[in-house]
């Protein structure tokens, strides 16, 4: 019976949440089926065969889960298992074929990369047919290879442990004569404990429980996020759509899936820039407006008439500004919309494309005097020279900070909370001494309706002094990534500390409104992790961390790099796997990449350039890194680098994905995959973490730039790169940035009476509230880690309500809600388990800023 596709609800499942939907991934069986099977198959051979294959992979079955396969019949169990560890292997990477060019790696890599080379290069050069090898003189073992037809020497090349030419290093035809078969790889050892993870079976409501989750992030998903919103989305109705989602370019998302069925539901755009994000959405591209649509893409003229009346029944003051902030988009847009078609109709939508235009005023046309009759009620727009102009909210704040007028700035965006705090420092900044109680009392107003992301964002801003490098992540591109010093002048410490107040106090007061707990349990080694914020620009990885967060590692363990990617047919990929070392000082210390296979012996060690990878294999370099030995040579800081070498971006690739192994067991050992990270994107250049080797922590970095030319490595782009990682490491090493343990401790002192924390040491400490405590001064105590109130046992997580760690190896009770970044062997259908971005999705704004401002005249 051929293998059914697997469910992509089910992948998704598997993926986030270690869910396995089992009825999608157990295929119909006839009664018949026995007869297909080549063997008797008993339910328990059947369970331990599958059982063995998950622990290979560093999974176990939970109870229920194992229980439900208990039931299937045996046909059903092995179809089910089948599916299930494709799913895991597509997952990992272990799917890939992986050969790298030395398939004796690492022991038959050589330590003289030079030697290697100028071989290859005599070879190349000089070699020619029914000629002795310029090598060795042997005049019988020169033969041409395929497809590349070089010249190789038997005698000089070997070809039990060679995976491609070694003149070009293509692959080449794996029915080649040259290629023969190398020793077998050793039987992979049992795994280790502290890697296993538990895998719990699905409910009916886990779809739907994940899609909730993600609508009520409270910051921008990533591409990956978005791709798995839009399958679980398939089969729903436009019932499991909240009244509120908080993030606009995820409300375009779901509007624009659920828009032909329930066309009502455009009225949640509230903007024209909603309105344009929901377009983009509808013609497949990205509604953060990071790319256009393809020009091809037009949309039905329903859906046209419905945008344009969408638009009308918007303020006009508020259409042409955002217009105006997305120009060129909007422009683009406008080609398919036809607006002056419609203009009699939709007058305001006209007016504003008129405005964005700067179209030239026919009143001798319907349309032209359908926009000037418009035109003629809204004061703010004026006609100069026979164009209409609008003054915008945007331009007036400009202008004010431009005439050193921040007082008047500070009274026009009174107006717009969330655009208030995220211009604080820039108004701190500008206003004088003697209007600092007024900038206070406005963000104490205004804070309580803004997002918690755009909070946590300002608090670190303020709290972060000048002097140190900044990185700027501009949007849209990966090509403008850039550092700068910081040159500006400090916050005065006393309004950066009651602003800071403001803003925390906002958060605990969020928080107190939340339902109690009675106990909660912290991990101390949170503090590593960055808060949640915007993952437009996230990669997609197995790890869900923010950009700056760190997780330790051990200093004694191997970690083996990993690099795969797969070549469309016709188009070579050169993709090259690098790592840079630097010493306390950033200074450049040494590499490990194709012009340098070996660094210090065996301290880096690189499996070999590839320079093609043909499918449906593809290629995989890897490179080995013995941290203690890095170290004795005065390294500090490694820093692995993806280069496209033939300049061809990262999205023309069939497959691509890069990671990293933790103590390996064989070349390619899916229980030690750490984290796995796609290629995608325009970028040329992939810099994913940091490693620092003397506070012992990996460092998620996340950055892709752009590139141009040909030939990118380490020599080309090393000092630019460390540049970059040095300024991460600034940012988010100094403690300034509010952190995920920060969040934890806002939630349990606002929550609870009686925290109890583990200490790196893995001692564990309790916090008690004092009946006359403050919230805030509790809070204080734990963010800081001062004097504890008393000493507690392991056990203390067993009777928490709450219980956020970094890994999961503690035993909370049935139903407790719990964050663990690896969550091993914690059941989710016994507990509650949380992501990161859901300890800030709590933390919902409310109205009372926007109440207070209804009340007032709004500043012209």
């Amino acid at each position: 019976m051929p293998d059914q596709p697997a469910d992509p609800q089910a992948a998704v499942l598997l993926r986030r949440r270690r869910l396995v939907d089992a009825p999608a991934l157990t295929p119909p069986v006839r009664r018949s089926a026995w007869q297909w099977l080549r063997r008797p198959l008993t339910i328990q051979a059947g369970l331990s065969a599958l059982q063995a294959d998950l622990i290979q992979r560093g999974l176990l079955l939970s109870v229920g889960l194992y229980r439900h396969c208990a039931s299937l019949s045996a046909p059903a169990l092995a179809g089910f298992g089948s599916a299930l560890l494709d799913l895991l292997d597509a997952e990992s990477g272990f799917d890939a074929k992986h050969t790298p060019l030395f398939r004796g790696f690492p022991e038959s890599v050589p330590g003289n990369t030079e030697t290697f080379y100028v071989n290859r290069v005599f070879a190349r050069l000089l070699q020619e047919s029914e000629q002795p090898c310029v090598l060795c003189g042997d005049t019988t073992s020169v033969h041409a290879v395929s497809p590349c037809a070089h010249l190789v020497c038997r005698t000089c090349w070997d070809g039990t442990d060679l995976s491609a030419c070694p003149l070009c290093l293509r692959r080449i035809d794996p029915k080649d004569p040259f290629l023969k078969p190398s020793p077998a790889e050793e039987p992979q050892a049992h795994v280790r404990s502290d890697r296993l993870r538990l895998l719990s079976l699905a409910t009916a409501d886990s779809v739907r429980q994940t899609v909730g989750a993600l609508l009520a992030r409270r910051a921008p998903l990533s591409a990956a996020d978005r791709a798995d919103l839009q399958v679980l989305l398939d089969g729903a109705s436009s019932a499991w759509v909240p009244d509120d989602i908080p993030v606009r370019e995820t409300r375009a998302l779901v509007i624009a899936h659920f828009l032909a069925d329930d066309p009502e539901l455009i009225d949640r755009a509230d903007t024209a820039t909603d309105v344009l994000r929901l377009v983009y959405a509808l013609m497949d591209a990205d509604p953060g407006l990071r790319t256009p649509p393809a020009r091809r893409k037009s949309l039905p003229r329903a859906t046209r008439r419905l945008v344009l009346e969408r638009l009308d029944r918007l303020p006009v003051e508020t259409v042409v500004e955002d217009m105006l902030r997305h120009e060129r988009a909007w422009k683009r847009i406008g080609e398919n919309l036809h607006p002056f078609e419609f203009a009699a109709r939709f007058p305001v939508a006209a007016l504003a494309f008129a405005v964005l235009r700067r179209t030239d005023l026919d009143l001798g046309t319907p349309a032209g005097r359908a926009v000037a009759g418009e035109a003629s009620r809204h004061p703010l727009v004026r006609l100069e020279d026979g164009r209409l102009v609008m003054s915008t909210f945007s331009s007036r704040v400009e202008g004010a900070f431009t005439q050193e007028r921040p007082e008047q700035a500070l009274d026009l965006l009174r107006q717009r909370p969330g655009e208030l705090v995220r211009r604080l420092v820039q108004l701190a900044r500008a206003l004088p001494p003697e209007q600092h109680a007024e900038l206070v009392d406005a963000v104490t107003t205004a804070v309580s309706d803004v997002s918690p992301a755009v909070i946590t964002a300002a608090l670190g801003q303020v709290r972060t002094p000048p002097g140190d490098l900044r990185l700027f992540f501009p949007r849209g591109g990966t090509a403008r990534i850039w550092t700068s010093v910081d040159d500006r002048e400090p916050l005065p410490a006393a309004l950066a500390v009651e602003l800071s107040g403001v803003l925390t106090g906002e958060m605990l007061r969020r928080a107190t409104g939340l339902p109690r707990w009675r106990r909660v349990f912290l991990d101390e080694e949170l503090s590593r992790m960055a808060a949640p914020g915007s993952e437009r620009n996230a990669s997609s990885s197995l790890l869900r961390m923010t950009r700056g967060s760190a997780v330790p590692i051990p200093q004694d363990e191997l970690l083996r790099l990993f690099l795969h990617w797969v070549e469309p047919r016709g188009r070579r990929i050169d993709l090259d796997l690098s790592v840079a070392v630097f010493d306390e000082e950033w200074a450049f210390v040494g590499l490990c990449d194709y012009t340098r296979l070996r660094f210090d012996q065996d301290a880096l060690v690189h499996s070999g350039d590839l320079t093609s990878a043909p499918g449906p294999d593809g290629s995989t370099e890897f490179v080995d890194i013995d941290l203690r030995a890095v170290r004795r040579v005065g390294g500090r800081y490694l820093l692995p680098v993806v280069f496209s070498y033939n300049d061809v971006p990262f999205d023309e690739l069939e497959r691509g994905f890069v990671g990293v192994l933790r103590q390996p067991s064989g070349l390619f050992d899916p229980a030690a995959v750490e984290d796995r990270f796609d290629l995608a994107g325009a970028a040329k250049i992939l810099m994913p973490f940091g490693v620092d080797l003397r506070t012992k922590e990996l460092r998620w970095y996340d950055v892709n730039l752009g590139a141009a030319g040909y030939g990118h490595n380490i020599a080309r782009y090393g000092g630019h790169l460390g540049l970059m990682a040095a300024t991460l490491e600034e940012v988010h090493g100094s403690g300034d940035r509010v952190s995920l343990w920060e969040i934890c401790c806002w939630h349990a002192a606002a929550r609870a009476d009686e925290i109890a924390v583990r200490c790196a040491d893995g001692s564990v400490v309790g916090y008690v509230r004092d009946a006359s405590e403050e919230p805030a001064t509790f809070a204080r105590r734990v963010v800081a880690r001062l004097e504890p109130d008393r000493s507690w046992d392991e056990d203390a997580a067993k009777r928490a309500d709450f219980v956020a760690v970094l890994t999961g190896d503690v035993a909370p009770r049935a139903g407790a809600e719990v964050y663990a970044l690896h969550p091993r062997l914690l059941d989710g259908a016994s507990l509650s388990l949380i992501d990161a971005p859901y300890l800030l999705s709590g933390l919902a704004p409310d109205t009372r800023a926007r109440a207070s401002l209804g009340a007032t005249t709004p500043a012209p």
